[in-house]
């Protein structure tokens, strides 16, 4: 008998100790679903250019639908699982391919393949309202999506919804802290040389355009402190189209100009024309020797966060002779 009462003893104890058990592991799976030490599981609202988007958790499989916005998803950490190719490169700019290895092609920022992102299973998409408006509704029945209101001007504005949008908003602001650093130092290297009066200058295919302040190189000039010839000293975009006629109104005390070929030669083609036609040799910069050929992707068609430190570089090159 008392054998007998002793197994029962064991066995009340044993079950005891199950349902403590049990119950810990209950409390333990109610606080995860507080959210109290799982972030992973917390919901985000982003405001952007087509309105609100909620977002559950940090996305992990992100598509980019813009080159500058590729450039700002690898300077915060990311490699997206998907992006358009870039516009001149193979399918990636040489400055960015060594971070872009893997990553599929999902069009192009004026062509974009909903099917193959769709493939891609993303958890955030991001686009810009400029480029894809038309096939918003498409792309957020796919995955969440944020889309930037344009691509001219300062990036730094896109920077700062990209880096929102994948929940990284303290690493986006320590990327434009250190870039707003070295454009404070550069700046006061350059001293008076600010005062050049810096002219821009694009070939394209069957275009020729003179840059204004509302531009990738523009806002970048404009940050370090540089004057811009009286024509080009607006917050537009460019005077497009220019004929031979107006060519002295590319004069400045520098002037730089870059050519966007896509490799049939007509861009190439068109610069050589000016530049060699006697009102160009006949420009006051050009008879100072200050004129420069500057890539075309660091200096406008990339227009990412990665590029704008390359451009940098250049400047450095280029006004204080650095290497």
């Amino acid at each position: 008998m008392r054998k007998l009462k002793s197994i029962f003893t064991i066995i009340a104890i044993l079950s005891l100790l199950l349902l403590a058990a049990c119950g810990n592991k209950s409390v333990s799976n109610s606080e995860k679903g507080k959210g109290t030490n799982n972030t992973s599981d917390k919901s985000y609202t982003v405001e952007h250019a087509m309105g609100k988007t909620t977002i559950k958790g940090t996305p992990k499989r992100v598509v980019i639908l813009t080159n500058e916005g590729t450039e700002a998803l690898l300077a915060l950490g990311i490699k997206p699982v998907g992006a358009v190719q870039s516009w001149t490169g193979h399918p990636w700019y040489d400055h960015i391919k060594d971070k872009m290895k893997g990553v599929k092609v999902v069009g192009t920022e004026d062509q974009v393949n909903v099917e193959a992102i769709a493939k891609l299973h993303p958890d955030l998409i991001i686009g810009n309202k400029m480029r894809q408006e038309k096939i918003y509704d498409q792309l957020s029945a796919i995955a969440p999506t944020v889309f930037a209101e344009t691509l001219r001007g300062d990036w730094k504005d896109n920077f700062s919804l990209y880096a929102k949008a994948v929940n990284k908003e303290a690493k986006g602001k320590e990327v434009i802290q250190q870039f707003d650093q070295r454009i404070a130092d550069i700046k006061k290297e350059l001293g008076d040389k600010t005062k050049m009066k810096v002219s821009l200058v694009r070939f394209m295919s069957g275009d020729v355009r003179i840059y204004h302040k509302d531009t990738f190189a523009g806002v970048i000039f404009d940050q370090l402190g540089f004057a811009r010839p009286k024509g080009q000293d607006v917050n537009d975009f460019a005077e497009r189209n220019l004929t031979k006629e107006r060519i002295p109104a590319m004069d400045g005390g520098i002037l730089f100009y870059f050519t966007y070929d896509t490799g049939d030669g007509n861009a190439s083609s068109l610069e050589k024309e000016y530049i060699n036609d006697p009102l160009f040799k006949n420009l006051k910069v050009a008879k100072a020797g200050n004129v420069h050929k500057v890539n075309d992707v660091i200096w406008n068609t990339a227009g990412g966060v990665i590029a704008a430190n390359l451009m940098l570089d250049d400047i450095e090159k280029i006004f204080l002779n650095k290497q």
